[in-house]
């Protein structure tokens, strides 16, 4: 048993506190031992067999490579893993070798290059997984960096003014739902400025081109957001399009400051490309698809836009010429995904991730005026061969209501049937999308298993109303969409319904205890991973900064109806129903599922009878993202999956 610490997170985290030190005496009687190996403690997981280490070695040594920024001496910073956690690297020139920069215990987010030609960037990194981000600025000639940010806060939206001599943030502390915006010179802690205290969850997004005014967005819900200019002299806040209650995605100033371009699904069900006169407030359709529009950036001179849709899961990048209004033909690129697109400071470049079947994902670049393609990077893949990846079948199937779900399918070789395993994202208004994934692949050609990935109603990505199917009272309609997959995959020849396993981490691990509370009969076991275990305990006990957030989607606990629905149907207060083999996985420091989540649903299962796996990282928070700690818990739940579908291991 570890010893528990009166540290912030314990103190932030009522789970790790209530977990280890609460709840374990009281069920000390029937609980199994729990053991600590370094950081993770466990119960009931075996010794992991030096075959199964083995055969994972090639899958858990892949890696790839994001697109952070341009450097001011040609070359481009990405970030990447070439030991415990994600650090950045440069990379002079396409298909060069990666200069490590950062070299951190903890994983540093992308880095963030100044605009005046010093060389300089900031960065972010948390401790522990908390998400408590702090602001750092790199300086390549010395090879130190400092911190420009004020502890026991949580930092985002940093952006740079366009001279590069200040950044803006917002910040806010454990318990705050609302956020300040603060202005300082990096390089110059001191001068750190407080601008405004905003309402909400509301950050910087960009600096108007004369460095007079910043661009604020709030973030509400997936429907709705809003957007302010915040006059840097004066302190006043102006709502953009102050009565109409829209989502905003991207957002960049025209060159000339006089309109702003946005994604946004105002009068459409899929976000579309609007220009916004910043005088009058008319807006104008500037590009329009039967998807949404996802990532978007304008040339400096204002001239090129290029944007991103996303085709039911799959990646476009188009261009389009602002001043004719003509369309150009962009890169011709596998089908995969594509992540944040970014001009280059002289316009001549544009910068984006992309990965598909037969990549994890590597940074490019493509000219438009000459149409050349380049691939910076190409990341090691464990010296797997990828050709034989394949990207999986796009199907539909029909839910208990005639709603069609969409799910995309991994099938093995060979007739079958074959082992499935239920893959359910996270979110919920996210959206499984295919890709390069050295998981699905190792189920798939090493364990013979189907991987079947469905995108519930919630999910993002198929029009307004489809996102918003589960709201609140509908809840538990996403988990019936599960049902009728578990009846989808009765009727495949190749697939055996017998042995179906479903997995899924955040949402999805309650998608995982709730799809075991109602088909535990139907399904060999569960794998839940940071999942919410009751909507009750998990409203109150998340972060304070992210609590509204959660309620608009999941229903305020505040409202005795809403309240009385949501404890009935959470998995905590339904464990009998959870008969089916259980494996919990927990980050003892996450803001977001506080690891309450994790122990009461133990509890809970263990005092129904059931015995689950439980697995616990004290240096991790919402998922694992040190190596070592994600290589032990692969090769546990190939263990796990290995029993519970009856594979060799």
């Amino acid at each position: 048993m570890p010893q528990c610490r009166r540290t912030r997170s314990s103190l932030h985290l009522f789970g790790l506190l209530a977990g280890l030190c609460l709840l374990a005496p009281a069920i000390a009687d029937q609980a199994p031992v729990r053991v600590q190996q370094g950081n993770l403690v466990m119960e009931n997981i075996p010794d992991i067999p030096p075959e199964v280490r083995e055969r994972l070695r090639q899958y858990q040594n892949v890696r790839s490579a994001s697109l952070s920024d341009f450097g001011p001496d040609g070359g481009i910073y990405i970030t990447t893993r070439f030991g415990e956690t994600s650090q950045i690297h440069h990379v002079a020139r396409p298909m060069g070798a990666r200069r490590q920069v950062t070299f951190y215990d903890e994983r540093t987010g992308g880095a963030s290059v100044r605009p005046d030609g010093s060389g300089q960037f900031m960065f972010s990194r948390d401790v522990g997984g908390d998400e408590f981000y702090q602001g750092f600025l790199f300086d390549p000639k010395t090879g130190t960096s400092i911190r420009f940010t004020e502890s026991e806060t949580r930092n985002q939206g940093f952006t740079w003014s366009p001279d590069g001599d200040q950044v803006a943030w917002a910040s806010a502390t454990w318990e705050q739902p609302d956020y300040t915006i603060w202005v300082a010179d990096p390089s110059k802690p001191d001068t750190r400025r407080r601008l405004v205290q905003a309402e909400g969850a509301t950050a910087p997004r960009e600096w108007s081109p004369d460095g007079r005014q910043l661009l604020l967005g709030r973030y509400i819900s997936i429907n709705e957001s809003r957007l302010f200019l915040l006059d840097l002299e004066s302190g006043e806040m102006t709502r953009i399009q102050p009565d109409r209650q829209v989502a905003y995605g991207a957002a960049r100033f025209s060159a000339d400051g006089s309109e702003l371009f946005v994604v946004s699904d105002a009068d459409a069900e899929f976000r579309r490309i609007l220009a916004i006169d910043l005088s009058s407030g008319e807006e104008r359709v500037v590009v329009e698809h039967p998807w949404d529009v996802q990532a978007m950036d304008i040339s400096p001179d204002g001239k090129l836009m290029a944007y991103t849709i996303n085709a039911g899961g799959v990646s476009e990048l188009h261009l389009l010429d602002l001043v004719s209004g003509q369309r150009r033909s962009g890169p011709q690129l596998p089908a995969g995904r594509i992540g944040s697109v970014r001009f280059s400071p002289d316009g001549q470049r544009l910068g984006f991730s992309h990965s598909y079947a037969g990549s994890p994902g590597d940074a490019w670049t493509f000219e438009p005026a000459s149409g050349e393609l380049l691939r910076w990077t190409e990341s090691e893949v464990g010296g797997l061969d990828t050709s034989r990846f394949r990207a999986p079948e796009l199907i539909q199937y029909t839910s208990f209501d005639g709603l069609e779900i969409p799910a995309f399918v991994h099938r093995p070789d060979g007739d079958g049937p074959h082992p499935v395993i239920v893959s359910i994202h996270g979110g919920p208004e996210s959206q499984a999308r295919p890709g390069f994934s050295s998981t699905y692949m190792y189920w798939v050609h090493e364990m013979g298993a189907a991987v079947v990935v469905p995108n519930v109603r919630g999910s993002a990505g198929y029009g307004n109303e489809y996102v918003n199917l589960d709201n609140v009272l509908l809840r538990e309609n996403s988990v019936f969409d599960i049902g009728a997959l578990l009846d989808w995959i009765d009727q495949q020849p190749d697939l055996d319904e017998d042995r179906v396993v479903v997995y899924g981490g955040s949402y999805g691990g309650y998608m995982v205890l709730a799809s075991l509370m109602h088909y535990s009969d139907r399904l060999a076991g569960g794998v839940n991973i940071v999942g919410i275990s009751n909507f009750v305990t998990f409203l109150e006990n998340t972060a304070g900064y992210r609590r509204d957030l959660r309620r608009v989607e999941y229903g305020d606990e505040r409202d005795p109806e809403v309240r009385e629905h949501l404890e009935s149907i959470s998995p905590s207060n339904n464990a009998e129903r959870i008969t089916a083999p259980l494996f919990i996985i927990q980050g003892a420091n996450d803001p977001r599922v506080p690891a309450s989540e994790a122990e009461q649903i133990l509890e809970a299962v263990r005092g129904a009878g059931g015995n689950p796996w439980y697995l616990l990282a004290l240096d991790e928070g919402h998922g694992f993202a040190r190596q070592s700690n994600r290589e032990f818990r692969r090769e546990a739940e190939t263990l796990f999956l290995t029993e519970v579908l009856g594979l060799d291991p």
